[in-house]
């Protein structure tokens, strides 16, 4: 396990329950220190992760071993056929997209990807789409729209990749695009922000019937390095932007932006990514179930509804100094 610097009493705790369950001694003193330690490991880990700053679930939503889309495949579904490519361009390995199975459920799944070691995320450009994968993406939407297949968006990405190459393609163009086909898609569509939830990157999978987020996932206009740099014309202030940005799950329901937040296991999904999975999992069959229950046209106008109330504002006259 790799600890957070934030993490290190728990780190602390947990070495000395793994030298005490090396020991070899079955005496009840000895039994009894070890339900100590692993007591109070569970309480520290609590306590820190019940407090944590924006900045701290920013680093928690970027852990190297944090579940991604391919890891909650394998564990929250019960089967998975991968759909490649947007039939213009390319396949882009930052967006995977395919048919699932959940229980009786048939569905169509797209995820960002990043990879986990360098190759990967080479690969994936560290789960930052092209204007292909986004194509890709509604692509495969359309094809679930067309079965009557319900929509499953899990949101994991720094941003839309801001390459030139991206840019003459039309980025831009297709994530607004992506936006206003999700909005009138007549299907159910749930979108989950799995760990990082950047920019437009994120919303062009991120117009949903449902959309709620994990515990210590974060969902931004901009990311807390990029806000610094524009407000304060230095990366160092990223903590000071993130609390500044107001983007974590204690905010963003009071906001109207999620409508759910999932919890996650003592010391974030990386920890357990199986009872994450599960949880999930729970999370998906209850409301793919209370979705499709509703009148598509119902579905659509709540849709709509919901995205256009967000960021709304009040009008007020100030009065002229005397």
């Amino acid at each position: 396990m790799d600890y957070l610097a934030f993490e290190q009493p728990i780190a602390d705790l947990q070495a000395e329950l793994t030298r005490l369950e090396q020991v070899r001694d079955t005496t009840p003193a000895h039994m009894e220190q070890i339900r100590q330690v692993r007591q109070e490991l569970v309480r520290v880990t609590r306590d820190i992760y019940d407090n944590l700053t924006a900045w701290q679930i920013v680093q928690v939503a970027r852990h190297k071993n944090r579940p991604h889309t391919t890891d909650y495949l394998a564990l929250v579904f019960d089967e998975f056929v991968e759909l490649h490519g947007d039939r213009k361009y390319g396949d882009d390995r930052a967006l995977r997209t395919g048919f699932a199975r959940l229980d009786a459920l048939k569905l169509m799944v797209i995820g960002h990807q990043k990879g986990r070691n360098l190759k990967e995320r080479t690969e994936n450009y560290f789960g930052c789409a092209h204007p292909e994968g986004y194509r890709k993406a509604m692509s495969k939407m359309r094809l679930a729209e067309k079965f009557g297949l319900p929509v499953v968006c899990f949101i994991d990405t720094p941003g839309a990749y801001p390459g030139i190459g991206a840019e003459e393609r039309g980025q831009a163009q297709v994530i607004a695009e992506n936006m206003f086909e999700m909005s009138r898609l007549r299907t159910p569509i749930v979108c989950v922000v799995i760990g990082e939830g950047g920019s437009g990157g994120a919303l062009g999978i991120g117009v949903g019937d449902r959309v709620a987020m994990l515990q210590y996932a974060y969902y931004s206009v901009i990311s807390p390095e990029g806000c610094a740099g524009i407000l304060w014309k230095s990366h160092e202030h990223a903590p000071r932007a993130a609390e500044a940005l107001r983007f974590t799950a204690r905010d963003l329901p009071g906001f109207g932006v999620v409508d759910d937040v999932i919890p996650e296991p003592p010391g974030g999904a990386h920890r357990d990514p199986h009872r994450m999975a599960v949880d999930l999992r729970g999370y998906l069959k209850r409301n793919l179930t209370a979705l499709a229950s509703q009148p598509i046209e119902e579905l659509l106008e709540k849709r709509y509804s919901k995205f256009r109330v967000m960021g709304k504002y009040l009008d007020a006259e100030v009065a002229e100094p005397s």
